[in-house]
């Protein structure tokens, strides 16, 4: 099997992630393994796992249909089973894939990263404002 290229979806979703927490997937994926408590980013990285074996499956099967349709190969009744097989499962895989693609581009269209709150609180006084003037107990004349 040829190596494998990321698809242009999950390499979008990836890139998301990536700029919402700021740290290389690898690392993300990483701390999620070390701290399996669900949270967002564990179900945004098992997403983008789904996809990924989605669009591989679809790979998968299109290189096999590639294979079955081979000119140099007779077609048989037994061949042209296994072409109806694999046919269906690059249409489940596409499903599959859409269906993820769809779902975690959604989630991640509606989250956003929020600036970092300060480590450390400024312990410089802040400038006194002046004080308003007083008004003068004399009636005006």
């Amino acid at each position: 099997m040829p190596p494998v290229t990321p698809h242009p979806l999950s390499q979008a979703v990836a890139d998301r992630i990536e700029e919402l927490y700021g740290q290389p997937l690898a690392v993300l994926q990483a701390h999620v393994h070390a701290n399996p408590a669900s949270t967002m980013l564990a179900a945004l990285t098992s997403s983008h796992a789904d996809l990924q074996l989605a669009e591989r499956s679809v790979a998968f099967q299109l290189q096999r249909l590639r294979e079955l349709t081979d000119p140099t190969r007779q077609i048989t009744p037994f061949e042209a089973g296994h072409l109806l097989d694999c046919t269906r499962r690059i249409a489940d895989a596409v499903a599959t894939r859409d269906a993820h693609a769809k779902t975690v581009s959604a989630v991640l269209a509606s989250l956003h990263r929020t600036p970092a709150a300060p480590t450390a609180p400024s312990t410089a006084p802040s400038p006194a404002l002046p004080e308003p003037p007083k008004a003068s107990a004399a009636p005006a004349r």
